[in-house]
């Protein structure tokens, strides 16, 4: 396990808890890998959270894959909130960071059940119509799984100071 750099501003750090509470509650966020020639890599991305784990789907190629086939560190990255105040010249912003290891799924099972996770999770109780849809497209996509290693969430300080319990 590797080592993580505090938060440097640690008041205003949210809790495991409140962190795992906003992967489960957003929808989208950016993936983050090393790309071509040492570059990084940072792509849109819908997922689901589950079990200590993020769940991605991919196309079967593609600049994401190559990256994450090179090398197997990655992190997330989830915006909550961003309420810009250009009066106060500030954004009161809530989000989330994962870092761990992402890897390709090879299990058809494990990649059976990360469709289902990721289908369920954006067009929840239509199971026929998830059905149908794996059923044509599984062959032709990925299953992804981030193992988080170290997940840190953070606040603006006016919030926290909203809420006054820290």
């Amino acid at each position: 396990m590797t080592d993580f750099r505090p938060m440097r501003r640690n008041r205003q750090q949210l809790s495991e808890e409140e962190s795992i509470e906003i992967l489960q509650k957003a929808t989208s966020g950016v993936l983050a890998l090393l790309g071509d020639n040492g570059y990084p890599y940072a792509v849109p991305i819908s997922y689901v959270y589950a079990d200590g784990k993020i769940y991605f789907h991919s196309a079967l190629s593609g600049h994401k894959v190559d990256a994450i086939r090179s090398c197997d560190k990655a992190s997330f990255c989830v915006i909550e909130q961003d309420d810009v105040k250009p009066e106060k010249y500030t954004s009161y912003f809530r989000s989330v960071i994962a870092f761990g290891r992402i890897h390709i799924e090879e299990d058809e099972a494990e990649k059976l059940a990360i469709a289902r996770l990721l289908g369920n999770r954006y067009n929840p109780n239509h199971e026929e119509a998830l059905q149908k849809e794996i059923e044509g497209g599984l062959s032709r996509m990925l299953a992804i799984r981030l193992d988080i290693e170290h997940l840190t969430g953070k606040e603006a300080i006016e919030l926290v100071r909203q809420r006054g319990d820290r």
